[in-house]
């Protein structure tokens, strides 16, 4: 029984991944964000879990990946969609209708699901390459999701205007779906926050990213998510220089 604790997890990530969907395709995007970040959660423990009770397993490491693919690939892609849909209803532009088994579909907001075959492929790869171990090469999915979600919280929640006008700006989200597909599969290291000592000379690009992003997300808020983001791939780069 104790080797099906972290695959129980693992299928509560999927489980709220397939939440997330649901709500995604109706329009709920902030409830689907929310679905989104507790299968997050829940794919962090299984991992931790499994380390834990030293019962890492192929089976679970498979079936972690066709879960993160729902809930960091599926869900986030249809959000991409849904907003970028949402643009030209409201820019009221005329884009081509794509008929397709009764729905319609601007062709357009489809580009957004192109995180999804970007975050599909990234887990694919990530499972084979053995560089990926102790840090990361590219955007991890969870990552590029958590900036995805943001953006329907931030179209709720700030009150900054030309925040809002900017999200919702069709040539804006297209752009942060090819940037994010780019930065998943990207031949970039990044960081990982795994930390094998505790001291500051040795983690201190580390300790400067968490300072920096506690005061973001306390000042900004929502807004703050695709800045933390931005912050970590740039510090990344300046650890890589100095590796260099």
């Amino acid at each position: 029984m104790k080797k099906h604790i972290p695959n129980i997890f693992t299928l509560a990530n999927l489980f709220s991944g397939l939440i997330a969907v649901i709500n995604a395709v109706e329009g709920h995007l902030m409830i689907a964000g929310f679905f989104v970040l507790l299968g997050i959660f829940f794919d962090f423990f299984d991992g931790f879990f499994a380390r834990l009770l030293k019962v890492p397993s192929e089976l679970g490491k498979q079936l972690d990946s066709l879960a993160d693919v729902v809930t960091s690939g599926v869900a986030p892609g249809i959000i991409l969609m849904k907003l970028i849909e949402q643009t030209i209803i409201n820019e009221d532009s005329s884009g081509f209708d794509l008929h397709l088994f009764g729905y319609e579909f601007e062709w357009i907001a489809l580009i957004g699901l192109v995180f999804t075959l970007a975050a599909a492929f990234r887990l694919a790869n990530f499972n084979i390459d053995e560089r990926q171990t102790s840090s990361f090469i590219g955007l991890p999915t969870p990552a590029a999701t958590l900036v995805v979600i943001s953006l329907p919280f931030i179209l709720e929640h700030s009150s900054i205007e030309i925040v809002e006008s900017i999200v919702l700006t069709k040539w804006f989200l297209i752009g942060i779906t090819i940037l994010l597909s780019f930065l998943m599969n990207a031949n970039i290291p990044l960081f990982s926050l795994k930390f094998k000592d505790f001291s500051f000379k040795n983690n201190v690009i580390k300790y400067v990213f968490l300072i920096v992003s506690i005061i973001l997300l306390v000042s900004l808020q929502f807004i703050a998510i695709p800045l933390v983001i931005l912050i970590y791939v740039l510090l990344s780069l300046v650890e890589n220089r100095k590796a260099n």
